[in-house]
């Protein structure tokens, strides 16, 4: 039977802790607002619990390899998980950072809807609605649909104007 060293298993356990917080922060952030929402401080959670991660683990395997049993070992084996850690730590705070920056395209409005082109899936009566295909922002989305005149189904049509988030008025094209 082999014995792991109480240093080991006390780097362990900080490890351990530090990924903890780590899944915490990554997957329930949106449920754990603790203070306010929007005031992350000079340094995120992310990167503390990275850190922390780090520091155990990188600190446990130093000590096994040393075979930490006296406190000069142990203190060893810190400052290799100290090593460990700060890299790890940078490397949350720039993903971290990245992340929450990340440029995205803004969400479409019914104003998009205009100009685009599509096809008739369900037939179009005059003063009636039918239902029609069209892509927005690369998205096929299907909408109800008014036109002058009926539109069979099939047929290519042209969205002139949008009469709400989920209805537009329709030419064939």
């Amino acid at each position: 039977m082999q014995v792991v060293a109480t240093g080991t298993l006390v780097f362990l356990i900080i490890g351990g802790a530090g990924v903890g917080v780590l899944a915490l922060a990554l997957l329930g952030a949106g449920l754990l607002h603790i203070g306010h929402p929007d005031v992350d401080g000079p340094v995120s959670v992310e990167a503390v619990a990275g850190f922390v991660g780090a520091f155990g683990f990188g600190a446990a395997i130093v000590n096994e390899l040393l075979g930490g049993r006296t406190p000069g070992m142990v203190a060893a084996a810190a400052a290799g998980g100290v090593l460990a850690a700060v890299p790890t730590a940078w490397l949350a705070i720039r993903l971290t950072r990245a992340a929450r920056d990340m440029r995205t395209d803004p969400t479409p409005t019914r104003d998009d809807l205009v100009g685009a082109i599509g096809l008739v899936v369900t037939p179009v009566p005059a003063g009636g609605y039918g239902e029609v295909r069209v892509r927005v922002a690369g998205q096929p989305v299907k909408l109800n649909a008014r036109a002058d005149q009926p539109i069979p189904v099939g047929a290519q049509i042209f969205v002139v104007q949008a009469l709400s988030e989920t209805s537009v008025h329709v030419e064939t094209y």
